[in-house]
């Protein structure tokens, strides 16, 4: 299953999810009215009032169920950050001491870049000793991952960087978005539980009501008690399967089982395993972390049976075996970083050896290019490797402080021209102040001269994390300032639409990111224009002759809109065209990506080479239109 397939499966779980919500409803609505007819429906003497009766109390559970759920996904309108604060987590420092901090914060960097996503923010929690993690937000860029101190203290590298890859698994495959709608649509019908155990707990006072009172609560509680069954059915039926693909993309991805298998058998053989010591926070994310959270079985159980995880990685494991490491860890408990020093393991050195970065001009095919998306594997994670030790240690520094990261993102975009970057730099001064200028301009002068060209756009990626975290005013100043320096010259080249686009659509999405999770449903046929107008672009961009422009152009068409006669008509303001397109495209339905992105690369591989710039282009297309490429298109 590639990650178009997943995401038209998640899609469809998420219309399972809302019929079985209905069905919940449903149930809880008709044992409210029945409890009432028990209770009060002999005390009425006509039809009309029992009808009324009925009525009110539908129309009252409704609205407890409507407001519960409204109340819950409005709480959770900040994404990832808000599910990780309020599981009691702690944000990990841009620079820390703790080596196991520094580990984690290696390793997903890795990942990220691998993978083509901006650096999720990173989480730890502190006071939870089990084995445990997720991952969580509306889209990659609000995603957050937050591991238990447990797993940093018991994992060595290796089962650390599997249990990291298993939440990128969710993180690429939209898996999260269903996540986190499930923490809110299901909190609606746990509402009269809540109401139930508050009233009997507050409210047992005496009086001529307090025997209806105390009825009320009762009923409350026990329709509540359906509530969380149907809550508990619907996460296991949603998560169960997706955790198996979770596992299997985590080893398509690191091309190992030990890691992840061992981070399994550690979360089997020791005392605390994967259970979370708040069960309340554990009930309402069970269906998103790593291990069950709650100790549930059966038709409850949010995950496979740990075994059979274990032994779809590594055939020949048994009982038996976890037995006899249960009793091994019990008299001496496992500590990951002493195993890392045994392994030969040191925290930024466990990688196998980098590839070299690839030539300025490439070829790749649509059908390879289709498998990358969203599926990094072993050749990404090498290529991540040697892009973090291709960047000069400074320039790496740069990224991961709040005070320099502006005017660095800033400097990619100085212009080669002096009279074009004069201009620039009066645009920035007048927005951000020249203090900020002056800083990006010796930047661009200095530490940035030599940057190999493939390395800006992963560069962009790292430093994400820092800069969302400035103050949302400061971020729409940054943006206009960076809208400004790509304007300055009346021209937009390539790589000043790809970096500014990128930014742009990463803080929209990481300031208000309910607002932009969505599965689209749209058809190529619903879209032409919008694909003739990509199609030419891509074409024109990548070919200065007209002819060959046009045949890469049709090249392209063939694949997405075979039976359509559009014109070839590359658009006058060139690249800027693209801003009319996003909508539309970004709308289609997963499978009709897929056969977008042939498409483009189609067009953009027609003359047998890709460019850096060219695939650029691409990676911020596949990127707006939200299919995460790797940092190299090209594998070995």
């Amino acid at each position: 299953m590639n990650f178009f397939e997943h995401q038209a499966k998640a899609r469809g779980s998420s219309t399972r999810m809302v019929v079985l919500f209905a069905l919940a409803v449903a149930g809880i609505v008709l044992a409210v009215d029945v409890a009432v007819l028990l209770l009060l429906g002999t005390q009425l003497r006509s039809a009309g009032g029992l009808v009324g009766l009925l009525l009110v109390t539908t129309i009252g559970t409704l609205a407890v169920i409507g407001l519960g759920s409204m109340y819950r996904m409005a709480s959770l309108r900040g994404g990832g950050e808000s599910v990780a604060l309020q599981m009691g987590a702690t944000a990990v420092p841009e620079h820390t001491s703790d080596f196991q901090l520094k580990r984690l914060r290696n390793v997903v960097e890795e990942i990220a870049i691998a993978s083509g996503v901006p650096v999720p923010r990173l989480y730890v929690m502190e006071h939870e000793a089990a084995i445990n993690a997720f991952a969580a937000g509306y889209s990659p860029s609000d995603a957050a991952v937050a591991v238990t101190r447990g797993a940093l203290e018991r994992l060595n590298r290796d089962e650390l960087q599997g249990v990291i890859a298993h939440e990128f698994s969710h993180i690429l495959n939209g898996d999260m978005r269903l996540n986190i709608r499930l923490m809110g649509t299901l909190f609606g019908i746990m509402m009269l539980s809540i109401i139930g155990q508050r009233v009997l707990m507050y409210g047992r006072g005496g009086g001529r009501n307090g025997g209806a009172i105390l009825g009320v609560a009762l009923v409350a509680l026990v329709v509540g008690s359906i509530g969380a069954f149907f809550g508990r059915m619907i996460k296991a039926g949603v998560s169960r399967q997706r955790e198996l693909l979770a596992d299997a993309s985590a080893v398509q991805f690191t091309r190992q089982t030990t890691g992840l298998a061992g981070a399994l058998k550690k979360i089997g053989g020791l005392h605390e395993g994967s259970l979370l010591t708040d069960k309340g926070k554990a009930e309402e994310v069970s269906h998103m972390l790593f291990g069950e959270g709650l100790s549930m079985a059966g038709l409850f159980a949010t995950h496979p049976p740990l075994l059979e995880r274990i032994r779809l990685l590594e055939p020949s494991f048994n009982a038996q075996k976890l037995q006899q490491l249960s009793a091994r860890w019990l008299a001496s408990p496992p500590d990951g970083a002493q195993e890392d020093l045994a392994l030969g393991l040191a925290a930024t050195d466990s990688m196998p050896p980098p590839l070299p970065l690839p030539a300025r001009e490439f070829n790749v095919s649509p059908p390879m290019v289709v498998a990358q998306v969203g599926a990094p594997a072993e050749d990404d994670y090498r290529r991540a490797g040697s892009i973090v030790e291709s960047m000069p240690p400074e320039v790496r520094a740069l990224a991961t402080q709040r005070d320099t990261v502006m005017p660095l993102l800033l400097a990619l975009l100085v212009d080669g021209d002096a009279a074009i970057a004069s201009n620039q730099r009066i645009e920035v001064s007048a927005r951000l102040g020249e203090a900020v200028a002056a800083q990006a301009w010796s930047l661009r002068e200095g530490t940035l001269v030599s940057l190999h060209p493939m390395l800006r756009l992963p560069l962009a990626s790292l430093a994400f994390p820092v800069l969302r975290l400035r103050p949302r005013p400061e971020l729409e100043v940054f943006l206009a300032a960076v809208h400004a320096m790509v304007h300055a010259d009346g021209k937009v080249s390539l790589f000043e639409y790809c970096l500014a686009k990128l930014l742009e659509v990463q803080v929209r999405e990481s300031l208000d990111p309910a607002r932009y999770a969505r599965f689209g449903r749209r058809k190529p046929g619903n879209v032409r224009q919008e694909f003739a107008t990509l199609l030419a672009v891509v074409a024109r961009s990548g070919n200065d002759d007209p002819g060959a422009a046009q045949h890469a152009y049709l090249s392209g068409l063939q694949r997405v809109l075979p039976r359509d006669h559009l014109a070839y008509a590359p658009p006058p303001e060139g690249v800027l065209a693209l801003e009319g397109v996003w909508e539309g495209l970004d709308a289609l339905d997963p499978m009709a990506k897929q056969v977008m992105v042939e498409a483009l690369t189609a067009a953009i591989s027609h003359d047998g080479r890709v460019s850096v710039s060219e695939s650029e282009l691409l990676r911020t297309i596949c990127g707006v239109l939200h299919c995460p490429l790797p940092a190299m298109l090209e594998r070995q």
